[in-house]
């Protein structure tokens, strides 16, 4: 059976589009992780360690976090780029901020070496990298929807986030043999290996991006020239998919609980070993790179409502699940629940999200619009280990804990439902509706 294209691309495009997603998602986000994994197990011991050990693990969390403030200014400015002079130059400029950044990390003095310099510099590099992430999988997945035939927008579009899951599969390996080494070599040296080793991420994600097409979806909005900015159409037409988008992308949380809080808690609270730790998320990952295609191709057959409120529903009961398994301290239940939660249920709406926010806009304001939705609301789960910490500490706080997560995966749920289904939508139509019809 023939595949219905986009307009204007050729046959064999929208792979080329997809696995360049793919790989330089991979790229970018590997640097993104590492960053988490190290603030969970080091950086409250070299960065802070002049405050007590739960203060400074706080401390180190919330520097996490502050790479989520960032997003939603580095999406406006990133999705006006992209919408206004490419899905290209994001890509290149995003993997290129991120590197910069994230080698400057495994270069900084700890802080007996400058002091308060030493946090104050990291946030400055955090930062960065938070700008960086604005533009990475707005416009990786812009790229990929706007390539991809009728009817498989989802399974093409999915290449971003398992692109991601990759990085983090990635950013975990390179840390299970530097967590393993002696506690003197892990906080002199060992922690800045895998920052040093972004330098030839930065050199791979650039030669393959710059060798990526431009959309036609792009170069037709182009032709028309009709002077208007993306930013101004955009919330003037489209601020009720902008909203739905924000609010949606707070089941985030499921992610940054799974691969920062619950290792701190496992470690710092429980006293649990940390590669066993680290070996839980590689596995999920693993799993989640056969699963996040798998659930996309479905949400193309189905629809993408379904797919995505299932997933969202079963992580928010598997949350509890997965921390109170890591409370009675049994490896194989921890195993099980996580690899469960994040390996297979979170794989859901984390395969669809990519089309389905997309689809929400005209290419005019697609990037931006998923941009600014998206980072906005990644900035609430980006915050949500310090919150996590603040509200559940000691042994029994995965109750609490376990609770706000579900309480964001509701939120999510409404907004999801309340959309409208796309999966079937003409890629030329996509988004072409009343402001009046998107609010309803």
């Amino acid at each position: 059976m023939t595949e219905t294209r986009t307009s204007g691309t050729t046959p064999g495009e929208h792979r080329k589009a997809a696995w360049a997603a793919w790989i330089g998602s991979a790229l970018e986000y590997y640097d993104f992780f590492i960053y988490g994994t190290a603030a969970a197990l080091v950086f409250n011991k070299i960065f802070f360690p002049a405050s007590s050990p739960a203060t400074g693990t706080l401390l180190a969390l919330a520097t996490f976090g502050v790479g989520y403030l960032a997003r939603p200014i580095g999406a406006f400015v990133l999705g006006h780029v992209g919408d206004r002079f490419g899905r290209k130059q994001v890509l290149v400029l995003t993997v290129l901020l991120m590197g910069v950044a994230t080698v400057g990390v495994g270069c900084l003095p700890t802080y007996e070496q400058i002091g308060v310099a030493a946090p104050i510099t990291l946030v400055v590099l955090r930062l960065l990298q938070g700008f960086s992430a604005a533009g990475e999988q707005s416009g990786a997945s812009s790229m990929a929807l706007e390539h991809a035939p009728e009817h498989r927008r989802g399974y093409f579009t999915s290449f971003t986030l398992s692109g991601t899951q990759a990085g983090q599969i990635l950013a975990t390996a390179i840390f299970l043999p530097i967590a393993a080494l002696p506690q003197e070599q892990l906080l002199s040296w060992g922690w800045r290996v895998p920052f040093w080793l972004s330098g030839v991420v930065v050199i791979v994600a650039l030669v393959i991006r710059r060798t990526l097409d431009e959309t036609p979806v792009f170069r037709q909005e182009v032709d028309k020239g009709d002077g208007e900015l993306p930013m101004a159409v955009l919330f003037r037409d489209h601020w009720a998919s902008v909203l739905r988008v924000v609010v949606a992308s707070t089941v985030a949380a499921v992610s940054t609980i799974f691969t920062v809080h619950a290792l701190s808690y496992a470690v710092n609270t429980i006293g649990l070993e940390r590669s066993p730790m680290l070996w839980v998320g590689v596995l999920a990952n693993v799993v989640a790179l056969a699963a996040i295609p798998l659930c996309a191709l479905l949400s193309d057959r189905i629809g993408r409502k379904p797919v995505f409120i299932g997933g969202t529903a079963a992580s928010a009961v598997l949350m509890f699940g997965y921390l109170w398994s890591i409370s009675t301290g049994q490896y194989s239940l921890i195993f099980l629940t996580g690899i469960l939660l994040f390996g297979v249920a979170y794989s859901a709406p984390n395969g669809v999200w990519p089309s389905f926010y997309a689809e929400m806009f005209p290419p005019k304001v697609r990037l931006s619009g998923m941009a600014v939705g998206t980072q906005i609301g990644f900035a609430i789960a980006g915050f949500s280990p310090s919150i996590a910490e603040a509200i559940g500490p000691g042994r029994d706080g995965w109750i609490a804990v376990s609770a706000f997560v579900a309480v964001l995966c509701a939120c999510n749920i409404i907004a999801v439902a309340t959309g409208r289904e796309t999966h079937r939508v003409p890629t030329a139509e996509l988004g072409a509706v009343r402001p009046a019809v998107a609010r309803s």
